[in-house]
């Protein structure tokens, strides 16, 4: 009852942060491209249910800004202004633009936030760097490796005291994402499975996940937090997607888009990892985890006879890895084998498990143990704290680099080109 109580009282913190009483001189200004419709829960009637909480901008920016004492989120717009107009109203944004070059253009604007579709991610990214902006651009970063290739390299990402753009990969500035890691040495590591979902009932052939020309798919969806678990829990990049399956809709419109995938990558140490994640999952929400398994090691007994030997192969998993601060926990089970060094036989077998959970970095410990952090804040709160600290001049503890996001867009290229459904479509706009 007192973890319930304790994860309630968390939750409601997160949508509720305590409020700076003042912002400081030089907070910085966050003008975001595109206003949030409020998504529904649809019943299997197809009428509509209670509003859901699960509000990608409020979450991503402008909850957390609430309680960081050096951002103001200053204006907003949409191509729809009535659109703008009822999403600042709805959470006090002071500023409603006509349209996004209004945004970029403004002097008074310091960081574009783009929560756009994927497909206009990476010219919106362009212009708001070239128009001088600091960037937090929602993840996937943009459409294929193409994109990122001339996106991550700009010169004027380059320049002393330039623009700082960061695919915001929330998920892997959570505390608990930090701890995993630690725990992992990849040198060890031979197979690592990472799944995710999203419940049918939150989605429907009119989404722009359904859509191709928005560089829509399941991949591009949840499947890149698969992706980039494997990535970084393997500290390596795949050698070649072994096998790809997906299943689309055939109706002629939606048919390029996969709405649930299952790949498989063989990684530089011969390791395995393997994917798979959905948009038409189960009713009930099941959280997604990964798990790595590591080499089998012979552990010296000098309690055994000369004759047996003692083996350990441990499993790691991480439970919640996309959204930790609404539930997480790591696991840690190590298997032991006592066997017979002539036969192999197995003597006796058993297992030893542990649990841990990390809302904090204080939780984490380690090298964690000094960061800045509190028990209600999200992943988004953690990341916006590190993207503040780079604009600043300041250390970060953690960062997407551009090299990172580079990769992480080959992958999911190199995926979709497994799955015969192709990588999502270039922009033209140059």
């Amino acid at each position: 009852m007192a973890s319930l109580v304790s994860m309630v009282g968390r939750i409601y913190q997160a949508f509720s942060p305590p409020q700076q009483p003042a912002k400081v001189g030089d907070a910085l200004k966050f003008g975001i491209l595109g206003a949030a419709s409020i998504a529904y829960v649809k019943n299997i009637h197809g009428r509509s249910l209670t509003p859901l909480t699960y509000k990608l901008r409020p979450l991503a920016l402008i909850i957390p800004a609430k309680s960081h004492p050096e951002v103001i989120v200053q204006a907003v717009s949409a191509r729809d202004r009535k659109k703008a107009d009822d999403f600042a109203r709805s959470h006090g944004i002071p500023e409603v633009r006509d349209s996004y070059e209004d945004i970029i253009h403004d002097p008074n604007i310091d960081c574009v936030f783009i929560p756009l579709p994927n497909s206009l991610h990476y010219e919106w990214a362009v212009r708001a760097i070239r128009a001088g902006k600091h960037v937090l651009l929602e993840k996937p970063s943009v459409s294929n490796s193409t994109e990122a290739e001339i996106l991550f390299n700009l010169p004027e990402l380059s320049q002393p005291n330039g623009p700082v753009l960061l695919e915001a990969f929330h998920s892997r500035f959570f505390p608990a994402w930090s701890y995993f890691r630690s725990l992992i040495d990849p040198a060890n590591v031979v197979h690592i499975n990472a799944v995710s979902m999203i419940p049918w009932w939150l989605t429907s052939k009119d989404d722009i996940h359904f859509n191709y020309e928005l560089s829509g798919g399941s991949i591009m969806a949840m499947g890149t937090y698969n992706l980039a678990a494997l990535r970084l829990f393997f500290d390596a990049e795949p050698e070649e997607c072994l096998n790809c399956e997906v299943h689309a809709y055939t109706d002629g419109i939606h048919d390029k888009c996969d709405y649930d995938f299952r790949a498989q990558f063989r990684f530089p140490n011969g390791g395995i990892g393997e994917a798979s994640s959905t948009l038409k999952g189960p009713t009930s929400w099941t959280p997604s985890h990964v798990t790595v398994t590591n080499k089998e090691i012979i552990m010296e007994d000098k309690s055994l006879p000369e004759s047996q030997l003692k083996a350990q192969k441990q499993e790691l998993t991480l439970h919640g890895f996309v959204h930790g601060l609404f539930w997480h926990r790591v696991d840690i089970k190590d298997v032991y084998e006592i066997r017979d060094q002539n036969t192999g036989n197995v003597i006796r077998k058993w297992e030893e498990k542990t649990s841990q959970k990390a809302y904090t970095f204080k939780e984490a410990g380690g090298d964690f143990a000094d960061l800045p952090g509190e028990p209600y804040w999200t992943s988004y709160r953690h990341q916006l704290e590190q993207f503040v600290n780079r604009i600043k001049g300041r250390k970060t503890q953690h960062w997407v680099d551009r090299s990172d996001s580079i990769a992480q867009m080959k992958m999911l290229d190199m995926a979709y080109e497994k799955s015969g459904l192709g990588p999502r479509p270039t922009s033209s706009f140059r």
